[in-house]
């Protein structure tokens, strides 16, 4: 249902009889059962005990703190076991995103930035694969470099259960360069490059290089001109001195410069920061995906648990999407395309399904835009024999 962009359960009361969805949930259209209504779905429930009392509470509210718990870890076992064998490295984008919420939530806080009361959850990608690794509901402030720290310690414990010998690489904002993350990262093996605030000490280590850049593009009257250099920095919080790269660049609204901090001991400092560290964001267009496409900040539950619950299963819903754009050949334009292009050219399309006593045939229009493409997937997928 989230998958097709119905995210309300009170759709399910049509969209039981359905026969694409009966199909797709291994039904036959017509004399197969129809699939559960609103109703049935709010009676998905569990006994509670609350005191002396049993009560119970629709299938948000069902799952106990572990239930969520396991749940949450079962989406970073289903991103390890999306990999056929253990890889020799990935790198993995950490960001949070506002969640505006419109009730009395718990959690919910007004933040200032966004003159909104609102979550901020955690959002964990693999980005070069573009699969999810965990969506964690948080408070709606930005995040302390402690509860990093705890996050990222259960999060790499998770998947180095499955790959033990795989490198890891934590990248992430300035909201993510805390010393406790630093020095967690250190401590455990894990590679990490993150933004850093820049400061007057920073600004005066990488200074001259900065008046170079700016008389460089003086004189030869360019708009722009940029530069990449790298120091050893160690703040009064830090309890050593690290690698710190700096991106210069001169225009003629004047000087910019932008700092991340690594671990990293190889690497210049131009493939630093603009191949590695600016490759993160396309995580916030993959966040995007989550929230704008598959409406995964549609929190309005009051209990975070069932909020969390909510993310996990609009997750789940994007792993769907995910593998239904990865079925497709390369050559094909949707192959790269947009979760809601894949919706509204392959999900959300007018056919007539017909049930017959041995096979199941699907009709679409002779006008379909992706016929094609159809006809070449069922080719591929159509089993071999007589």
């Amino acid at each position: 249902m989230i998958s097709c962009g119905y995210e309300d359960a009170d759709d399910l009361d049509h969209l039981r009889t359905d026969p694409g969805f009966k199909l797709a949930c291994g039904r036959l259209p017509d004399s197969g059962a129809d699939l559960c209504s609103q109703p049935t779905l709010s009676r998905w429930t569990a006994f509670r005990r609350v005191g002396s009392r049993q009560r119970n509470a629709n299938c948000e509210n069902t799952p106990d703190l572990r239930s969520v718990i396991r749940m949450t870890y079962a989406m970073v076992d289903l991103y390890c076991a999306s990999y056929p064998q253990p890889p020799r490295a990935v790198t993995l984008d950490i960001d949070d995103t506002v969640d505006v919420v419109h009730g009395h939530q718990q959690l919910s806080l007004f933040n200032a930035h966004y003159d909104e009361r609102c979550f901020q959850p955690i959002h964990v990608y693999d980005t070069a694969t573009a699969r999810p690794v965990a969506v964690l509901l948080r408070p709606g402030k930005t995040p302390s470099g402690a509860e990093i720290s705890r996050h990222l310690r259960r999060l790499v414990h998770r998947i180095r259960r499955h790959w033990p010998a795989t490198r890891l690489t934590i990248r992430g904002d300035g909201h993510y360069g805390r010393p406790e993350v630093m020095a967690w990262c250190e401590a455990n093996k894990v590679n990490y490059i993150l933004g850093l605030p820049g400061n007057s000490v920073l600004d005066s280590l990488v200074e001259p290089v900065a008046d170079a850049v700016r008389v460089n593009r003086a004189i030869n009257e360019a708009y722009g001109v940029r530069r990449y250099t790298e120091t050893r920095y160690g703040a009064k919080s830090w309890s050593r001195e690290r690698r710190v790269v700096a991106r210069i660049e001169a225009t003629t609204k004047g000087l910019d410069i932008r700092y991340v901090v690594t671990n990293l001991s190889t690497g210049s400092a131009e493939w630093l920061y603009h191949t590695l560290y600016c490759a993160r964001g396309q995580a916030e267009n993959l966040i995007k995906l989550h929230k704008t496409q598959l409406a995964s900040d549609r929190t309005s539950c009051r209990d975070p648990r069932a909020n969390q619950v909510r993310l996990v299963l609009h997750t789940g819903a994007y792993w769907l999407m995910l593998k239904l754009r990865d079925a497709i050949p390369q050559p094909q334009p949707l192959a790269r395309a947009e979760f809601t292009t894949l919706r509204m050219r392959l999900l959300k399309v007018a056919a007539r399904v017909i049930e017959t006593a041995s096979r199941v045939r699907i009709a679409f229009a002779a006008a379909c835009p992706d016929a094609a493409l159809f006809a070449s997937l069922a080719r591929t997928l159509q089993p071999a024999g007589p």
